[in-house]
């Protein structure tokens, strides 16, 4: 189980150093802010929508290794996607790190599962989910930023 938490581990710390998807995207069709007051992570999610399929996705901001990781796995999970996929994933990963008994559903959330150990620290969820209600956001074309308070 140790060499697994240790692989998870490395995988976050990869993704928090070199995230995948960060970059703007000035023709992005849906975007919203995030922030979250408790580590300070700030972030700008940029969606391209074709026929309801998130044909691209992207982040910018700064923010913890949880954070920055969560944003950059989401971007990769995400991409190809239909909207509907997106919010069912959404709920699957939600539950994955709110639930006290959760469903490691790998089929559905993938490389996601990495960030299932965040369970264990209530107060790093936030940074763990702050993409993903940043992506809610985004999805529903709201303007006020999204904040994890």
């Amino acid at each position: 189980m140790s060499d697994l938490r240790e692989l998870y581990q490395e995988v976050i710390i990869d993704h928090s150093r070199r995230p995948c998807n960060f970059h703007e995207m000035p023709d992005a069709n849906y975007h919203a802010d995030g922030f979250n007051r408790l580590c300070g992570d700030k972030l700008t999610l940029y969606i391209k929508l074709k026929n309801n399929i998130i044909t691209d996705i992207s982040f910018k901001g700064s923010g913890c290794a949880i954070s920055t990781a969560s944003a950059s796995l989401m971007t990769q999970h995400l991409k190809g996607k239909t909207t509907a996929e997106a919010e069912q994933i959404f709920n699957t990963f939600h539950q994955l790190l709110t639930s006290p008994t959760p469903n490691n559903d790998n089929k559905t959330l993938g490389k996601l599962t990495v960030l299932s150990g965040v369970r264990e620290f209530p107060s790093r969820v936030k940074c763990a989910t702050l993409a993903w209600h940043t992506l809610q956001a985004a999805l529903h074309n709201e303007q006020k930023p999204v904040s994890t308070e």
